[in-house]
């Protein structure tokens, strides 16, 4: 398709154009197409949501921006719906463990982190060789072994949405 649908939408519904693309693209697009009073037909949506954003109205394109405004706060919401369902997973483990005691969190979480280390020194320190037809999958694993480490500091220092917005916020002020 030669119209720019992606380039359209950032300036009027930013927040549809990014998700575009992305898992939640077909929610932005259905989200697009209603402000803009259009059917959506399976599979077909993208090139109409194209064909409504080139020929809209005025009217139509402010009825996009609010769609986008909208958009955008669901997304928030969806968000801090997920922290605080991550937040209560990470209570409940912490709270298991005050009851069961914590022994084997404590061997596993050592255990692993020290694993962890070693792989990750091998690897910085060249002791491991991978070949070129799998240096994609090694570098999947090394993200895995570091997200699964992360889960463990979660777990003993905790982590919230509070505190990246904090961060955020903090680096906000001192720029602007």
């Amino acid at each position: 398709m030669s119209f720019d649908l992606k380039g359209m939408l950032s300036t009027i519904a930013p927040t549809i154009a990014t998700v575009i693309g992305g898992p939640l693209a077909g929610t932005a697009v259905r989200a697009g197409l209603n402000a803009l009073g259009v059917t959506p037909q399976e599979g077909q949506e993208q090139e109409q949501l194209a064909s409504a954003v080139a020929k809209a109205t005025p009217e139509q394109l402010l009825k996009l921006k609010e769609a986008d405004q909208a958009f955008k706060v669901q997304l928030k919401k969806l968000g801090l719906e997920a922290e605080k369902i991550a937040a209560h997973d990470r209570d409940s483990a912490r709270q298991m463990a005050a009851k069961t005691g914590k022994e084997p969190q404590v061997v596993l979480s050592v255990a692993y982190t020290i694993a962890y280390g070693v792989v990750m020194y091998c690897f910085m320190a060249g002791k491991v060789a991978v070949p070129d037809q799998q240096q994609i999958l090694f570098g999947s694993l090394i993200g895995i072994l570091t997200a699964a480490q992360v889960q463990i500091l979660n777990f003993w220092f905790g982590s919230s949405a509070g505190s990246k917005d904090k961060t955020r916020i903090i680096g906000e002020g001192q720029h602007g």
